[in-house]
């Protein structure tokens, strides 16, 4: 990772070695999950990963905007957008405090006796 955010190619990447699997049979899975969540959204449902978060579409209501170039009033009509909310097991995770220290480098009890 790059350090301010994952792009979808490091995702690829990722599933690839994670999986044994070559990079043109991860971007295939990617791209299928990607395109599965679209495609519910788009027919009005929810999605639900248990122990990650939730995807769902929220209404945008019309209202009267503001051009910012000209400053003349603008009808903005209504939208569908969509919404993640992670689920509790995933804001476990992430708020979780990482070890001090990782556990292979912690040296083995005996190794101290010397």
């Amino acid at each position: 990772m790059t350090g301010g955010s994952m792009t979808k190619a490091e995702l690829v990447e990722e599933v690839s070695r994670v999986s044994d699997l070559t990079k043109k049979h991860s971007e295939v899975i990617v791209d299928t999950v990607f395109k599965s969540i679209i495609d519910a959204l788009h027919r009005g449902e929810k999605i639900e990963l248990r122990g990650f978060g939730s995807f769902r579409l929220r209404k945008r209501e019309p209202r009267k905007g503001r051009n910012p170039k000209t400053g003349d009033k603008v009808d903005v009509p209504p939208k569908k957008v969509p919404y993640f909310k992670p689920g509790k097991e995933l804001k476990d995770l992430i708020n979780r405090e990482a070890p001090a220290t990782p556990p292979s480098a912690v040296a083995p009890p005996d190794a101290m006796a010397v």
